[in-house]
């Protein structure tokens, strides 16, 4: 490819918005432009990389057994109706009607659509196992997206979906799909880890994530460096220590103006551990099948010494969403902000119990009255509740597995794999006969990765002060071939190299050597040739790597592809 003839153009400046590194250089490397937030367009740069990490996508899963399809982005509504999602899933979702006045929606992923196909297209065990993919725009309508293509509304996804009659089978494609993408990202050069994560809309019991370590992610992962726990802190657990011991009764004690644990604790002179706190927060819950709303105070019960983990506690009340609760919501359900506990609430509050404090005994919590709390209080015998985790992992808790110290760090999303088991297939009725003739619901997975997130990814991992530094795999052209003659003598060079075979980015401009060496600093292909006026005339080239530029070997022209060769062989 010729500059001269390039569509897009390298910037100097930094743009206003970009907000990580990678999204800075993406821009100003010319591999891509936004539109609108979250839209973007991908320009010839970094399209080429993206079909460079597609084809990676591809060798792999067609290694697995996959078959490749499309699916369309259009949905009809009826299908997502069928599982309940339509109705359940918020905002992200654009729904609309068609000519018709048929319900539609555009797919943020295709189970429904999947399973669909599948149930059309299974109708005995004999036709099991199956599996499919495909790599396909999305849309998701997020409502805070950043860092360019790391979280976007329109985004390329590789999804696939498999099909099984048992779980055992399930079991061995999930654990295909969790090492072929260790492959995948280690072919592309993206470091990441696998980590237990919430299955969310997707449903199912079972999920890893794959991150990418990074200190601009918005996940939280929790790790344990002695035994290996690794998770989303979304799920994470610690091991607890509960305190037992013999009940004692409740009492009415008076603590004016004080509303924080903090405080009350240096007011009663005791430990955090010895109190217990509430969350209040408002639910929102939908009915799968008509989609009406319902909302619904929610309390979590939690010891001093710990803090909620609001998606815990969202999964376990089943709310499509949570919201902090207002004052006077907390107030019409008799109960009272800064002291306010589930003790004689309303019935129709949801109330959920950590296992901290249902597990231990005689604990300090508010007393629904202005400035008063009431001491020795106890799960089961003052109030009643949803007993399960709702603890939010901190670093320097205990290890749930080994008991090690916990450490936390910050990660991003490039993957995902999911154990869906029946919940699609009983839904939608895609059902397979047995030998002797019954019927059973397909037993199922799912399984994506983010096709722009990763190169976004990438770009964060690979970069310099000067620029971008993408390994060979996944760099748009594998030569930068540079040419500082006045004529037009480099032209063949540059079609020796396309002739045998290299993918070459050809810098044909009248631009002085300054502006072509910022450029190539700045798009990063690995490797970069230097056509000088004086090793030219000696029928010689200068061959520089990006990631050591100060390095530089000369070599004869004459010998250029075989030393090429060897060079991209090295690497």
């Amino acid at each position: 490819m010729r500059m001269s003839k390039m569509f897009a153009r390298t910037l100097r400046d930094v743009p206003n918005d970009a907000d990580t590194r990678g999204y800075e250089l993406l821009l100003r490397a010319g591999f891509i432009k936004q539109h609108a937030s979250g839209i973007f367009s991908l320009l010839p740069l970094g399209y080429r990389s993206i079909q460079k990490i597609q084809k990676i996508i591809r060798e792999e899963m067609d290694n697995i057994g996959a078959q490749e399809i499309l699916m369309p982005v259009v949905n009809p509504g009826s299908i997502w109706k069928e599982t309940g999602r339509y109705y359940s899933i918020d905002r992200e979702m654009t729904r609309f009607k068609d000519r018709r006045d048929s319900d539609m929606c555009l797919a943020m992923t295709h189970e429904e659509c999947a399973t669909d196909l599948a149930r059309f297209e299974i109708d005995s065990y004999k036709r099991l196992p199956l599996l499919v993919y495909q790599i396909q725009t999305k849309w998701r309508d997020d409502p805070r997206p950043r860092a360019g293509l790391i979280r976007v509304r329109e985004f390329t996804m590789k999804d696939s979906y498999s099909f099984d009659k048992d779980y055992e089978g399930l079991r061995k494609v999930y654990k295909d799909h969790y090492d072929a993408y260790f492959r995948i990202y280690k072919k592309c050069g993206l470091p990441v880890v696998a980590v237990g994560s919430d299955s969310g809309m997707m449903g199912g019991k079972v999920s890893h994530e794959y991150m990418y370590l990074s200190s601009i992610g918005e996940d939280t992962i929790v790790t344990c460096s002695k035994c290996g726990y690794t998770a989303n802190k979304q799920v994470a657990k610690f091991k607890k220590e509960y305190f037992s011991e013999e009940i004692k009764e409740r009492t009415l004690v008076k603590t004016p103006g004080v509303k924080s644990i903090d405080n009350l604790c240096e007011y009663l002179k005791i430990e955090k551990r010895k109190t217990a706190k509430a969350l209040f927060m408002v639910g929102t819950f939908i009915d799968d099948k008509t989609g009406k709303q319902e909302e619904k105070l929610v309390v979590g019960m939690i010891r001093g010494d710990f803090e909620v983990e609001e998606n815990k506690l969202q999964n376990v009340v089943k709310a499509n969403s949570l919201r902090p609760a207002l004052d006077e919501e907390i107030l019409k359900a008799k109960m009272v902000p800064g002291y306010g506990s589930p003790i004689d609430c309303d019935k129709n509050v949801v109330v959920v119990v950590d296992e901290s404090v249902a597990y231990s005994n005689n604990l300090v919590c508010g007393a629904n009255k202005e400035n008063y709390h009431f001491i020795n209080t106890n799960y089961g015998k003052d109030y009643s509740g949803i007993v399960s985790d709702i603890a939010s992992a901190q670093k320097g808790f205990k290890c749930p597995e080994c008991s090690g110290e916990l450490s936390v760090s910050k990660g991003v999303e490039v993957g995902n794999i999911f154990q869906l088991g029946t919940r699609y297939s009983e839904e939608m009725n895609c059902y397979y006969q047995d030998e002797n003739g019954k019927r059973h619901p397909v037993v199922m997975g799912s399984y994506g990765i983010g096709v722009g997130r990763l190169l976004a990814c990438l770009c964060e991992e690979y970069n310099d002060d000067k620029g971008l530094k993408l390994p060979l795999p996944v760099a748009p052209y594998q030569i930068h071939l540079i040419s500082l003659l006045k004529g037009t003598e480099a032209d063949t060079v540059y079609e020796k190299l396309c002739n045998s075979g290299f993918e070459v980015l050809y810098d044909d401009r009248k631009e002085t050597a300054g502006v072509k060496f910022a450029d190539a600093d700045l798009i990063g292909l690995p490797i970069r040739i230097i056509l000088g006026n004086k090793t030219f005339s000696n029928g010689e080239c200068e061959v520089k790597l990006r990631k050591s530029l100060e390095e530089v070997k000369v070599i004869k022209l004459e010998k250029i592809c075989s030393e090429l060769e060897n060079l991209i062989n090295n690497i």
